[in-house]
């Protein structure tokens, strides 16, 4: 694992965001795995930055984004696809069939989530996976349990995940119930993993999950397992290391 502590939430998401581009120009035809959240905001501005000043082309990449809440369409304003519409699609010149969100819409379980792991691996793999971190330490929606859940599937958010989102939306009682989203195993499978932390409230379950046990309970923690794991906090992320 290498682990880069950056002065400011700006430093970090440029650190990231440099990962991610220089993954572009070794290969454009890469597979990358994507998140939402406020962390990934910057670093996404970022990326958008670079290809105008044509510094990378997402021309020939394919993307899978980590999860979506189940029961919202693509079209509304907190669903995932329209976060990464809104945060970067819509800015670089990707094409628009090679961005895959879970079907959130989709009331069949089952179908949405093996036809997403079925589209994953007809894509080889993901090349670079980016995740965000969890107050609980969660990535995707796998929530703290009492094992590692392997394929993606129908996740029942935790009240704690529905309270951090809730700032989000009008009011607690509209956040989404349930989501899509990859599993551990999915994610495992990603050639290479980058993840992104800020602020003094992750700087615990930064260290829990880079420094303490292995555990379900900590869903993260599994990345210490992975070959290939580059983790880019700011400082008061990194407070506790």
């Amino acid at each position: 694992m290498q682990l880069f502590i950056e002065e400011t939430y700006e430093d970090m998401s440029r650190r990231a965001a440099d990962l991610i581009a220089a993954q572009l120009v070794v290969d454009p035809t890469s597979t990358l795995g994507l998140a939402t959240g406020s962390t990934p905001i910057g670093l996404y501005a970022d990326l958008v930055e670079d290809f105008q000043n044509d510094r990378i082309s997402f021309e020939q990449a394919t993307t899978f984004n980590l999860d979506e809440y189940r029961g919202l369409s693509p079209e509304h304003d907190q669903s995932y696809r329209y976060f990464m519409q809104k945060n970067l699609f819509d800015h670089v010149d990707i094409d628009p069939e090679a961005t895959s969100v879970p079907d959130g819409a989709n009331p069949d379980a089952e179908a949405a989530c093996e036809s997403y792991e079925q589209a994953i691996s007809e894509a080889g793999g993901i090349d670079l996976q980016l995740l965000g971190l969890g107050h609980n330490g969660h990535i995707g929606f796998n929530e703290p349990c009492d094992e590692f859940p392997v394929r993606t599937h129908l996740v029942q958010l935790t009240e704690s995940t529905i309270n951090a989102n809730s700032r989000l939306f009008d009011s607690v009682d509209d956040v989404p119930r349930e989501a899509y989203t990859m599993g551990i195993g999915t994610i495992m499978k990603a050639r290479a993993i980058l993840v992104v932390a800020s602020g003094q409230d992750k700087a615990q379950i930064v260290r829990d999950a880079f420094f303490g046990p292995v555990t379900p309970q900590v869903p993260a923690s599994i990345l210490q397992l992975h070959p290939n794991v580059t983790v880019v906090v700011d400082a008061e992320a990194g407070s506790l290391l």
